[in-house]
């Protein structure tokens, strides 16, 4: 296939798969690209199925695409969790940003991201589409498997003691934040998510920041500019597999 890059004269056909906390964000960035982008947004919730299985499901996907259609599938997610690793290009290349989550491609950058985080430990991130996706996924660094269900029903699924102790031992991990970071993207349509945010982190006793973010990432991965320090390209018949470094993720056979 032949690879073009932002010339208007040379469109691509490009296939986006992504999660659907970056609806607006990717939508804004494919109505300003020069190549045709076909969009397909998948649920938030596949990261309370496990790393595997949302592997798994992002492949079924993935493999739906036509062969011959598409220059490339672009892949609107970081490794997340590992959730991406393993994932395989069949007959089209695949393209994923070297980014361990959403909250790294909404900075604009790893670099910017890992500052960002090196100074604000216990540091909970939001956004417009963490809000209006819906609240229950908690944030990519834990395992998130019943994390968001209230004590009521764990209490009806496994009993009075032992619904209570799975509810504390669940929700543990809330005491490490101590702020709460909601970034703007200038997607907003209102201040409701912002004071949704800025809510939240008052009635938890957190700090609040806003923090402008980033989208040339994203805008860059739609417009065919995939630079090897900021995007993985697999070929077919290889597959993307978490690569432990600074890199995030690499390529195999």
């Amino acid at each position: 296939m032949r690879r073009c890059s932002r010339d208007i004269n040379c469109p691509m056909r490009l296939k986006l798969i992504s999660c659907e906390v970056l609806f607006r964000e990717m939508c804004d960035a494919c109505a300003h690209s020069p190549h045709q982008v076909d969009l397909e947004f998948l649920p938030k919730g596949l990261h309370d199925l496990g790393a595997k299985a949302m592997a798994e499901k992002i492949q079924g996907v993935v493999d739906r695409a036509p062969e011959g259609v598409y220059e490339a599938i672009l892949l609107g997610y970081g490794l997340c969790g590992n959730g991406l690793d393993g994932l395989t290009a069949r007959h089209t290349r695949l393209v994923l940003p070297r980014a361990h989550d959403c909250i790294a491609l909404l900075m604009g950058s790893r670099e910017r991201y890992q500052t960002y985080f090196d100074g604000n430990p216990g540091t909970y991130y939001q956004s417009t589409g963490w809000l209006e996706r819906g609240k229950g996924l908690q944030q990519l660094t834990h395992n998130t498997m019943g994390f968001d269900e209230p004590l009521e029903a764990m209490i009806r699924k496994y009993g009075e003691d032992n619904g209570r102790y799975l509810y504390e031992e669940m929700t543990r991990y809330r005491s490490q934040y101590r702020k709460l970071t909601f970034i703007e993207t200038g997607l907003e349509a209102n201040g409701k998510f912002l004071a949704e945010a800025s809510t939240e982190a008052n009635e938890k006793g957190w700090s609040f920041e806003r923090l402008p973010g980033d989208l040339t990432w994203l805008r860059r991965m739609v417009e065919g500019e995939w630079a090897e320090a900021e995007f993985v390209v697999a070929e077919p018949g290889q597959r993307i597999v978490a690569s432990y470094d600074t890199g995030v993720v690499k390529v195999k056979p």
